[in-house]
């Protein structure tokens, strides 16, 4: 009951983010359905004075037919109106403010929001997209369950007035529609469910093929990737073609009602109409009625399933929110800009008074379930001016440790200082320009090179242009015909796996952090370019053009060497922590992880021909 509660809520909450367009739309498609009501009575009144019932003239019929057009061309224009001018902006609307906070709670609330993001980013599609569409149904939905009880309730006394018998007999097939329906919405539910999951799955394959376009080439994996898309979009469709045959069984039963109520209405008027107590007037306005009554049992069906849809969607979403927050701040009211309305530019970066001093970490503890494995009891110092190098095998926690200094994965234990004061959640604290992280793996958008380094950070050109200096990227930019507006692909695969870390590097130099954490960066590089990448940074720090303190996860030389002191990872565990030369003459692990990394350099080093 919880979970169809808080579907109810965030429906409610839906409903009233711009009352003028949800009620004035629900208005205009009440009096829509209402219509008819009006219809039916001036059919009435025609067939009565065409078959003598009342007084006939042919003013009085053309006036009826008159009235019958006039009637009809109003509902029309109800029509038209709501769907121009009050449907669509609410629906998009709703949609906006669900999506929308939904991305606001993952980008900036408190808490790691990788705990809470799917592992498929198709699942993630899903949700955003299908997830939100169920909720937004159900409130417009209500629209249409409300519309169709006021015609019902309306066209039930009319009918009664004129016969209770015959009106009680249309009854019956309503309830049995009613019956199946609710026999049927579990069935559909499933079904639909599985419909979902199936797209959804479709969505996440489709992402993978573009992003990994490069690899599926030099595999020579085009036909057995297709061949993968095909069986995933034959399930996808097999579930699809029984979701849409269950939807079309009930409205096929509902239908039948329709027929089976009509003919009902012919079987009782007929001797009522010879007794006199029964027009055709009375018979055009059951007839005429009847179909719209059985919209009443369709949207009660559908309710019957759609509540539920909705209630699985709700917590589908929630999933998505932090812990400390509910539905309310998921359905949480806030502005939109459609039509000639334009958002604000972007704000300025505020103004801080903590520049960095120390940051320092003290028994970081992160376990990820899956593995067991992680880091423990991890402690580090970060003076402001240093260069700190975190090193250690593959799989030693490197990254997990980085990302747990960000806020970026949940602490099992321990806490993180800056300047001395505890930070209470890293990851809202930990952003530019206090800290700018590029990651192990760098993340492009679809988009211009300018647009992936800003990503709507106020920059200027001459900002831009020295952070793409000091990120070594300035050779590769001139080579790009459209410099700065060349459009990278998915993930960045119009560029070299050298180039896009490069540009993650510009991207976080841009943003002038006090502590730049670079995680394996160099692991496309060159070991030349490598060393003129922290020259660069070096300079730039010494003149006051660039970060200082850099946090860097490396197994490099040019960064080791480089290094004030070096952290070794082993197991998840520090097991040696000092300057480098300290730590090659106390440190079995580094010892081992030098000599390893020599010969590797070594290698690369050599002329191509000579390499085996």
């Amino acid at each position: 009951m919880s979970r169809i509660s808080d579907a109810l809520l965030v429906v409610g909450r839906m409903t009233t983010f711009t009352k003028k367009r949800y009620f004035g739309g629900t208005v205009m498609w009440a009096a829509f359905i209402i219509t008819p009501i009006v219809t039916g009575l001036v059919l009435k009144s025609l067939f009565d004075v065409i078959s003598g019932q009342k007084a006939a003239t042919l003013e009085n019929a053309i006036w009826l037919c008159a009235a019958f057009v006039a009637v009809e061309t109003v509902r029309g224009g109800l029509l038209w109106l709501a769907l121009n001018f009050f449907w669509p902006y609410w629906w998009n609307g709703a949609s906006t403010i669900l999506q929308t906070n939904l991305l606001r709670s993952i980008l900036t609330a408190r808490g790691p929001a990788a705990s809470r993001l799917p592992h498929s980013s198709g699942e993630a599609v899903s949700r955003f997209r299908d997830d939100v569409h169920d909720l937004v149904v159900l409130a417009d939905n209500l629209v249409d369950l409300v519309s169709a009880f006021a015609f019902a309730v309306i066209a039930f006394m009319i009918m009664l007035a004129i016969s209770p018998v015959i009106t009680l007999a249309l009854v019956l097939p309503m309830i049995v529609v009613i019956i199946l329906t609710r026999l049927l919405s579990d069935v559909i539910r499933r079904i639909h469910s599985r419909a979902r999951a199936l797209g959804a799955a479709v969505t996440a394959y489709i992402g993978e093929i573009f992003s990994g376009v490069l690899a599926i080439k030099t595999a020579g994996a085009e036909d057995a990737v297709l061949e993968r898309l095909r069986a995933h979009n034959r399930a996808r469709r097999e579930a699809a073609v029984k979701d849409r045959l269950a939807m079309d069984l009930l409205d096929t039963a509902t239908g039948a009602s329709v027929e089976i109520s009509i003919g009902l209405i012919l079987l009782l008027a007929a001797p009522a109409m010879r007794q006199g107590t029964f027009t055709v007037g009375d018979l055009a306005l059951f007839t005429s009625y009847v179909g719209w009554l059985t919209f009443l049992p369709r949207m009660m069906g559908r309710m019957l399933y759609r509540v539920p849809q909705a209630a699985v969607a709700t917590e589908r979403l929630s999933r998505l929110m932090a812990s400390h927050e509910s539905v309310d701040d998921m359905s949480k009211h806030g502005p939109l800009w459609f039509g000639q309305e334009a958002p604000p530019a972007s704000l300025p970066v505020p103004t801080r008074s903590d520049p960095l001093h120390v940051l320092e970490a003290s028994g970081l503890t992160v376990v990820h379930g899956d593995t067991g494995r992680g880091i423990r009891e991890v402690s580090l110092r970060i003076p402001q001016g240093s260069f700190t190098v975190v090193t250690g095998a593959v799989g030693a926690g490197k990254t997990t440790l980085v990302r747990a200094l960000l806020g970026l994965l949940p602490v099992s234990a321990g806490e993180v200082r800056w300047n001395g004061s505890v930070v209470d959640d890293p990851g809202t604290f930990m952003v530019p320009d206090r800290v700018a992280y590029a990651g192990q793996v760098p993340r492009l958008f679809s988009e211009s090179l300018r647009e992936n380094l800003l990503l709507g950070w106020p920059a200027s050109d001459a900002d831009l242009g020295r952070a793409v200096e000091l990120a070594t990227f300035e050779q590769d930019l001139a080579d790009m015909p459209e410099g700065l507006s060349t459009v990278v692909g998915p993930r960045g695969v119009r560029l070299s796996g050298g180039q896009v870390q490069r540009a993650t590097a510009a991207r976080a130099l841009v943003r002038t952090p006090d502590l730049l954490v670079v995680d394996d960066l160099s692991s496309a590089l060159d070991v030349e370019t490598e060393h003129q990448l922290w020259d660069r940074i070096a300079t730039a720090a010494s003149v006051g053009r660039g970060p200082s303190t850099l946090l860097v996860v490396s197994h490099r030389r040019a960064a080791l060497e480089r290094a004030d002191q070096v952290v070794v990872l082993d197991r998840g565990e520090v097991v040696g922590s000092g300057p480098l030369d300290h730590l090659l003459r106390t440190c079995p692990e580094m010892r081992r992880l030098w000599s390893e990394e020599s010969i590797v350099e070594a290698e690369e080093e050599q002329p191509a021909q000579t390499r085996v």
